[in-house]
């Protein structure tokens, strides 16, 4: 009986353990992003976020001023985009929009756009961004259209910011936090249909005539690569030295 007794406790308490353990939360923990700021020549604050080694803004560029203090032009006039004249523009003069958008003579400008310690980000480091989120490298150095739902990754987390198309889901799970901004053409004209549709970004890379840049529209979840013309207006995204 002793022994019965003692086998039977033995039992018990196994039972016991294999239960608390069982009950026990072995879910992966979350990821902690890495978050800071950033204040530009103006004043403005942004916010900043470590997406794998890089350190981005996680809000596009809104500075009137190059980092030395010179007035950056602010035209709709398409003569003074089209002569290689450093120019910003406010999508339709409209207050709400994330940020301003810039020209290629802007973002190149030897007084330096971005603020001290950071800079404007090559198409390498593009694509350094979107290899860390999944993209396979071979992906990396196509144009149009690439990637497996990297652009959801980049999108403010829905239903901010972008209209909402089907199953397209901005998740922000880089903290990138990308609005729709749109775009102004070499023309003039403001890129269509407007504001939640889509938005750009200038690398600093040239091809020939023309520059680099990054795309994210409402349809898809992800990210178009291509080369645009100097005179057009983009939103800018700066990246830590």
């Amino acid at each position: 009986m002793y022994w019965y007794n003692k086998i039977y406790t033995c039992i018990c308490l196994f039972c016991v353990l294999i239960l608390i353990f069982s009950c026990e939360d072995h879910t992966e923990p979350a990821v902690t992003k890495e978050f800071g700021t950033v204040s530009d020549v103006d004043g403005n604050t942004y916010k900043t976020v470590k997406i794998g080694n890089q350190w981005w803004m996680a809000e596009n560029l809104k500075v009137t001023k190059f980092r030395n203090g010179t007035t950056i032009n602010q035209s709709q006039d398409p003569m003074l985009w089209q002569n290689k004249t450093a120019a910003y523009c406010i999508y339709e003069n409209n207050k709400t929009a994330p940020g301003y958008l810039y020209n290629y003579y802007a973002v190149i400008d030897s007084n330096q756009l971005a603020p001290l310690g950071w800079h404007i980000p090559t198409d390498e480091e593009w694509k350094t961004l979107e290899t860390f989120l999944g993209m396979s490298s071979s992906e990396t150095d196509l144009v149009n259209w690439r990637g497996s739902g990297q652009g959801d990754k980049l999108k403010i987390e829905a239903p901010q910011g972008w209209i909402v198309y089907n199953n397209i889901w901005g998740t922000n799970e880089s903290g990138f936090s990308a609005l729709a901004g749109s775009c102004r053409l070499f023309n003039g004209v403001y890129g269509n249909p407007g504001l939640n549709n889509n938005s750009f970004w200038w690398s600093s890379s040239e091809n020939k005539t023309e520059a680099w840049y990054r795309h994210l529209d409402y349809k898809t979840a992800n990210v178009f690569r291509y080369f645009g013309s100097k005179n057009y207006g983009f939103s800018v995204r700066c990246i830590k030295d």
